[in-house]
């Protein structure tokens, strides 16, 4: 499982040309899921996201996690991660979890994570999703399971 962090001074994510889901300060999290992915490593993997250092404290510094600041998080399901580009020009998919099983785990990840965290909006699995975001620093990583 892999999960692309942004942090963001704001995101609006829209479904078919409307508004579905709108954060001020706080994480874009992108997350591909793979065949071998479990829901404990999931929980794990979203955990780190809630605890992830990457606000600045008073001094300047990376100390903050976005529970610390309250921030907000915005969930997206994003299959592309899970890609294989080591080879050719075009990626494969093959690691990537099948779409039915991947859409159950990734809703029991979301009840966690709104269960763990009240300032969670997400997407809609398999939609075509457009977002607007200003990363803030720029400041991306990748985490993995």
């Amino acid at each position: 499982m892999i999960a692309l962090i942004q942090r963001v001074n704001y995101a609006r994510l829209s479904i078919g040309g409307m508004q579905h889901a709108v954060i001020d300060k706080g994480l874009v999290v992108l997350l591909g899921i793979e065949k071998s992915d479990t829901r404990a490593q999931g929980e794990k993997l979203l955990q780190k996201v809630l605890d992830y250092r990457v606000f600045a404290d008073l001094e300047g510094r990376m100390n903050l996690s976005v529970s610390a600041i309250s921030g907000q998080i915005m969930l997206v399901s994003q299959f592309t991660l899970a890609a294989d580009t080591g080879r050719g020009l075009r990626p494969s998919f093959t690691s990537a979890m099948p779409p039915a099983e991947a859409e159950v785990l990734y809703h029991e990840l979301v009840r966690w994570l709104q269960a763990s965290y009240s300032n969670v909006v997400t997407g809609q699995f398999g939609a075509d999703m457009k977002i607007l975001l200003e990363n803030d620093g720029p400041v991306t990583f990748s985490l993995r399971a």
